[in-house]
Order: C-alpha cells, then sequence, then structure tokens
C-alpha cells in the first residue's frame, strides 16, 4: 500500500497547499502563547475547589497554609472581591456558567472553585492550597441520568429560541412502514485535554487592563469581564495570538477571568494563573452524555416513511445548555414524516459546552447507527439506503440546498476503499483469527457564518497588512486568511503579515462552528476590492508601476476597513462589536425557510476484532468531505484528518468516567483519560471531493474543520457489528462490550 502524500495536489476550486504561516514559529518555540508572556514581579494564584459535589463549606482551616513563607493571601467567599453578575451565554449573555465562584459557602458541583491562593510563586501557591483544610456540609448529589432525583425538563419548555422540528405524522409514517425500526443510543461526557493548559494572567496600567487568555473570541472575552469590573469596554485589552488548542473549550468566557483580574486590582500586581490538569476536567466545560431513541420506518424498497428522534442531554442545575442535534439530523434524509424533542436532565455538575461539532456528533451518531440498523432490516446496502433517501431539499420546509454533494462523497470514498468486495453477512470476513468488519456513515455540518470586521493595508511595495480579531486555534486561520488577502489583492502570499488574536484589532467571529474562514475572509474581501477599486480596479504586479500609483495618489500605504454580514445577518454587526455568541450575530446553514446550507462527507471504516480477546483494531478509515471552495488543501487535510482520529476517539477510547454516587469525575488526568495514539491510527486516507458553491457566501466556503469528526463513531460502531453481528449502542466501544 502506498502512503497517503501530506501535501494533497490542488483540484477544482481549490487554493495552493502552502506551508502554514506561522510553522516556523511554532516549531522553534518562538511562538508566545498567553501563559509565557512575562510580566513583571507576578503573584502567582493557585485555585482551591471543592472535593464535594453537593452542600455547604462549613468553614476553613486556613493556619498552616497562611504560615507558608511566600503566601501573599487565602480568598474564599468571606473576603472575595466583588464582581458584577452576568448572564449565561445561553441566556443572551457571556459566561459559559452562570454560577459565580466565592460568592457564598454553597457547593453545586464537584470541583468548583472555592478558593484562591496566592504567592510569590506557583510551587508556593500549589503547596499552601494543598495545605488548606475544609469542612463541609455534605449533601447527596445528583450525578446523571441514572440518578435518583434527575430533573428532567422539555428543552422546548425552559428556551423559547427552541422549537422541536417536525413534519407530517410520524404514527403514521410508522404505521406505513414494511420495515421499522427503534433503539436507544448513549454517548458519554468526554473532556476537552488542550495541550495548552487553561490560564490567566491579569496586569493593571491605572485604571486600564490587559488580560493574557487562550480565548476563540476576544471580543467577548473583553465585554464579559468590562461587565462584571464595571469597566468601560475600551478600558480592557485582551492579547491572544496563539491558542494551543481548544475546539470549544476556550469559547464561552469562564468565570475565572475576571476574578483573577479582580485580584490583580485588589493587590495591585500582575496576577498569574495555570490551571492544574485535573483541575480543568471541573472549572471548565465539557462534552455532555446524551441518550437518543431513534425510530425510523422504511417501504420495502428502503424509502423512508418515518423518522422520529428524542434526546436527553445532561446539564447542570445552573444553567439550561443544549445541545440540541435534532434541528440538523432531520435535514439529512427525504422522510415524509419527521417527529423530535429534546430534553434536559439536569444534575449537580459542572455545566457542559462546546466540543467540537456539538450537536451532530452525538445525534448523528444516533441516526447513522439507526440507518445501519434499518439496512439491515432491509437486507440492503447501506450505502445505497442512503442514496434512496438523498435529497436535494430540506424534508422539514422544502428549502433547496444550495449544493449537496454526498452521493458523490459516498461514491468515491467506496471505491478508494473497496466497499463493492464486501461480504454482508455479519461475522463472514475474517483473517486468521481476527473478525472483520466493515462499515460508513455520513458526515454532516451546517455552513455557519458570523459578521466579521477587517482591516487590510496595502504599501507602495507591494506588501500587505491584514487585522483581524479572529482566532487560529491550530486549524491554519494564520495562512488561509493571509492567502486570501494575497489572491483577492493579486500579490504573493509572501507578502502578506497577517494580525490576529488581540481585541484592539477589528473584530472577528468566534473560533467555532467551522465559521471563521467563511466570515473573516468575506470581510477581507470587501476591504481588498475597495484597495483595488482605488487602484483602478487591480493592484499592478510590476512593482514601478505599482510605486508610480501610489506617487500619484501622493499616499505611501492604502488602507481600508470593511464590515461583512451574511445576508439577514446585519443584526448581528451589534451583537459582533459587543462580543455576543448569540443573539442574531451567527447566521446557521439549517433550520430555517432559506437555503439550506451543509457540508458532507462519507467516512467508511475498517475494524479487526480478535476472536478471543475481543481486542478492537482500526487498521484503515477512508473519508471523502465536499466543504466548497478550499483555500488550502495542506491545512484542509490535516483538519479531516484530526477529526477522523478524534471520531476514532470517541468510538473506542474517550469517555470521562464518573462516581455515581460523589458525583465527581474520576479519570480526570491524561493518564486515563483514553485517546488514540499513532499505533491505533494506521491509515487514514482522505479524498477532497471537488464543490463549487456561489450561494453560501461571497468566497465559496462552506467551513471543514468540524465535519470529519461527525460520521467517524458511527462507521466503527456499524463495522463492529459486521464484523461480530453484536449490535453495540452505548459509546465507547470497549472489549467488555464484545465479551
Amino acid at each position: 500500500m502506498q502512503p497517503v502524500p501530506p501535501v494533497p495536489p490542488p483540484m477544482e476550486n481549490m487554493g495552493k497547499p502552502d506551508p502554514r504561516y506561522e510553522a516556523r514559529s511554532k516549531v522553534t518555540g518562538r511562538a508566545r502563547y498567553a501563559a509565557d508572556e512575562p510580566v513583571s514581579n507576578p503573584a502567582w494564584a493557585f485555585l482551591v475547589t471543592s472535593a464535594i459535589a453537593k452542600g455547604k463549606v462549613r468553614r476553613f482551616l486556613a493556619d498552616e497554609a497562611k504560615g507558608i513563607p511566600g503566601v501573599l493571601a487565602i480568598i474564599t467567599h468571606e473576603n472575595a472581591p466583588k464582581r458584577e453578575k452576568v448572564a449565561f451565554f445561553g441566556d443572551g449573555g457571556y459566561v459559559s456558567t452562570s454560577l459565580v465562584p466565592l460568592q457564598g459557602p454553597d457547593i453545586h458541583h464537584a470541583g468548583q472553585i472555592i478558593g484562591v491562593v496566592l504567592a510569590d510563586s506557583y510551587e508556593t501557591a500549589r503547596e499552601a492550597a494543598h495545605r488548606l483544610r475544609v469542612e463541609y456540609e455534605v449533601a447527596e448529589p445528583v450525578a446523571g441520568f441514572r440518578s435518583p432525583g434527575a430533573q428532567t425538563v422539555e428543552l422546548a419548555a425552559v428556551k423559547k429560541s427552541h422549537k422541536d422540528v417536525g413534519v407530517g405524522d410520524i404514527d403514521k409514517g410508522l404505521a406505513d412502514a414494511a420495515v421499522t425500526v427503534d433503539a436507544e443510543y448513549f454517548t458519554p461526557t468526554q473532556h476537552h485535554n488542550p495541550i495548552e493548559l487553561f490560564s490567566t494572567t491579569a496586569v493593571w496600567n491605572g485604571d486600564e487592563l490587559t488580560i493574557y487568555e487562550p480565548s476563540q473570541f476576544v471580543y467577548s472575552l473583553k465585554n464579559c469581564v468590562a461587565r462584571q469590573l464595571a469597566l468601560p469596554p475600551e478600558k480592557v485589552h485582551v492579547i491572544n495570538p496563539y491558542v494551543g488548542g481548544a475546539f470549544g473549550s476556550k469559547g464561552a468566557p469562564t468565570q475565572r477571568t475576571a476574578l483573577v483580574a479582580a485580584l490583580a486590582r485588589q493587590f495591585n500586581r500582575p496576577v498569574k494563573l495555570v490551571v492544574a490538569r485535573d483541575q480543568g476536567f471541573f472549572i471548565t466545560t465539557y462534552r455532555a452524555e446524551t441518550r437518543h431513541r431513534v425510530r425510523l420506518g422504511a417501504t420495502p424498497d428502503g424509502k423512508l416513511t418515518a423518522y422520529g428522534h428524542e434526546g436527553w442531554e445532561l446539564t447542570s442545575m445552573v444553567d439550561n445548555y443544549d445541545v440540541a442535534g435534532t434541528e440538523n439530523t432531520a435535514e439529512m434524509y427525504a422522510s415524509p414524516n419527521v417527529w423530535t424533542k429534546v430534553n434536559l436532565v439536569k444534575a449537580d455538575r459542572n455545566t457542559p459546552g462546546f466540543m467540537r461539532s456539538p450537536p451532530e456528533v452525538p445525534y448523528m451518531y444516533a441516526l447513522e447507527c439507526a440507518m445501519d440498523e434499518l439496512a439491515v432490516a432491509l437486507n440492503m446496502d447501506p450505502v445505497e439506503l442512503r442514496r434512496i433517501n438523498d435529497t436535494m431539499k430540506s424534508p422539514i420546509n422544502g428549502a433547496a440546498y444550495t449544493s449537496r454533494s454526498l452521493m458523490k462523497c459516498y461514491d468515491e470514498a467506496a471505491a478508494q476503499f473497496g466497499w463493492s468486495r464486501r461480504d454482508p453477512r455479519p461475522g463472514s470476513m475474517r483473517d486468521g483469527e481476527w473478525l472483520v468488519g466493515w462499515g460508513c456513515a455520513t458526515a454532516t455540518y451546517p455552513t455557519n457564518m458570523m459578521p466579521s470586521a477587517a482591516r487590510v493595508r496595502l504599501g507602495g511595495d507591494g506588501s500587505a497588512r491584514v487585522q483581524v480579531a479572529a482566532h487560529d486555534v491550530g486549524t491554519g486561520a494564520y495562512t488561509v486568511i493571509g492567502q486570501a488577502t494575497a489572491e483577492f489583492l493579486g500579490i504573493p502570499a509572501d507578502k502578506v503579515v497577517v494580525e490576529l488574536g488581540d481585541s484592539r484589532l477589528p473584530p472577528g467571529p468566534v473560533a467555532g462552528g467551522s465559521m471563521t474562514t467563511a466570515s473573516a475572509c468575506s470581510a477581507v474581501k470587501v476591504a481588498c476590492d475597495r484597495i483595488r477599486e482605488r487602484l483602478g480596479g487591480s493592484v499592478p504586479a510590476d512593482p514601478k508601476a505599482l510605486a508610480g500609483m501610489f506617487e500619484k495618489l501622493k499616499v505611501g500605504s492604502l488602507e481600508e476597513y470593511a464590515e461583512w454580514a451574511p445576508p439577514g445577518g446585519e443584526k448581528g454587526l451589534a451583537a459582533l462589536h459587543e462580543g455576543r455568541m448569540g443573539g442574531g450575530s451567527a447566521e446557521r446553514g439549517g433550520g430555517t425557510p432559506k437555503p439550506a446550507m451543509f457540508a458532507f462527507g462519507a467516512e467508511f471504516v475498517e475494524v479487526r476484532i480478535h476472536s478471543r480477546t475481543k481486542e478492537i483494531r482500526v487498521p484503515r478509515i477512508t473519508g471523502a468531505f465536499a466543504g466548497g471552495r478550499i483555500l488550502n488543501p495542506r491545512t484542509a487535510r490535516s483538519q479531516y484528518l484530526g477529526g477522523m482520529i478524534w471520531g476514532i476517539g470517541s468510538a473506542l477510547h474517550e469517555a470521562t468516567e464518573i462516581d455515581e454516587k460523589r458525583a465527581r469525575y474520576v479519570n480526570a488526568n491524561i493518564a486515563e483519560y483514553l485517546i488514540p495514539v499513532n499505533a491505533d491510527v494506521p491509515l487514514v486516507e482522505i479524498i477532497m471531493v471537488p464543490e463549487v458553491d456561489t450561494q453560501v457566501n461571497p468566497i465559496g466556503v462552506k467551513g471543514i474543520g468540524e465535519l470529519s469528526n461527525v460520521g467517524t463513531a458511527a462507521a466503527i460502531a456499524n463495522a463492529v457489528y459486521h464484523a461480530t453481528g453484536k449490535r453495540i449502542r452505548d459509546l465507547p466501544i470497549r472489549p467488555e462490550s464484545l465479551v
């Protein structure tokens, strides 16, 4: 088998596979992350977190901790600085949880921040935090779905903007079906473990605050902290040029930032906090566990007559965070009868949040496994079942897709994978002691966009500078924004300087929802078009001609500031400047009467399961994806690659283990929180299917960062069934699942 080239050649509607803009800085260590920023004479902070999940702090025994040389202060609810309360982002506010730390003795979840130790060194602060004794009044917590006292509420009853989508009559559709499937599926809690730890450094200069913190939305962080500390937003400056991994965990501002900033103001000294790895499981967000009931009905020839999907999602007692993936799954296949419902299950846990493709990963997992079960019941090839039910318009409201290359993805991936050689009988394919299974599933992600601003400056020497407060979370934003600027101006990419991740730059989109390229580059295009207009329609390639034009205009450079919003999203420009993720600031690709905008993919997986030990291996996986315009095939391939590898982890490895009695995470570390390693991922083949879509936005980009993470787990689960004849519906699938 020939190795896959790391630099795929560009095809139709694809840009050049240029190397990453920031690659040299990162591999040489010159790239500076938030916690690396040097500040003068910092006080080091270390968090004290609750050992119980529900109850009260009765008292602190702090004498031993205070006696350690170098300890500056121990902050608890008894002496914490005041901060203004800001609403949860899901309720139109900012913060990832409405729970404000150190506001009182009540404990709402394990690992809740109940104190902060300040000291002259990190080591001293950590030692004192460990010596601080806490006496609790303990109550019985609700750990999750199965716990006594768990509260279930309908999402539509607690969130006015949510509507359970549907069409037709689900009961009639099931009654008319020749074949039906009715099954339940479960996905577990999963936690972010970015390489870069969560951190905050706060520095005051008079009444002006500078924050160094890894963030996916610096404008949101700036405005949020300004409100919490009763400051004008222009007095807060957030600096974050590089993010060492995020995919949701650094999206909405957390409550720790304002606390650290308030302490820095109180002690008139910079304060630096680097959150310990285990604490990161409790003080930030995570992927909530979900439960699904999926019902499908079909005619003998495979046409869907009914699709019913009810989901249950875990959230905290204090916030109604929702995943709500039925809005997108309802759009996937041509069913005349669709019924959906989403429920929240409230427990004594910290509030969940975004994790890569938040709604699609759990909800598409359930749907795609059910589609495979339906194919088995119909004795039909699962690819053909999807072909029969493919559609070019929304089954909910009839809106046409701007483009939909799903079956082209299936055809190209199936041919590359060798799907035609598959024996459909479960357990029929073997290699010695290994059972071999092949499975497939659909990947999809809506085309999301936010308003964005950008500033572009073209110099008389032909160089350019582009500024936007967007973010590179490792996805290649520096590279593609630089390439886009070069393309729009008609200059070489190496003549472009890109500045990101600073709240003093023009506001950009949140680095989430796969919307950075589509949003920021659309604003960049507007600015570049204006510059070209001022030069008569184009930027001359000849340096002398360009210099002559600048001399004629009597300027040394041309600069344009531009704002862009998707059609109908103009009202989001104000929300953008305020750093809001909700309130009309983002436009989603599905669930409205507007044209349906989605990227699609098809994933094929081979699993091998040892017949005696039940060891599970994934020797190869093939994915074909269509995401509109691809600005850089090299960085796109990396995104597809990382998504499918993460999908392997979701299917076979990742799960946060929960102590059902104490409502506490047991494997809060990266030794026991399992993720795939090199040996788990021998061969990943990626096919980029050319697709042209002129309707989604001015540059034809759909977004790809979260697409390939969606179908992998279902494809693996379906392959496990094909290998063994045993249907495992709960993730992750581990050897003990097959015994």
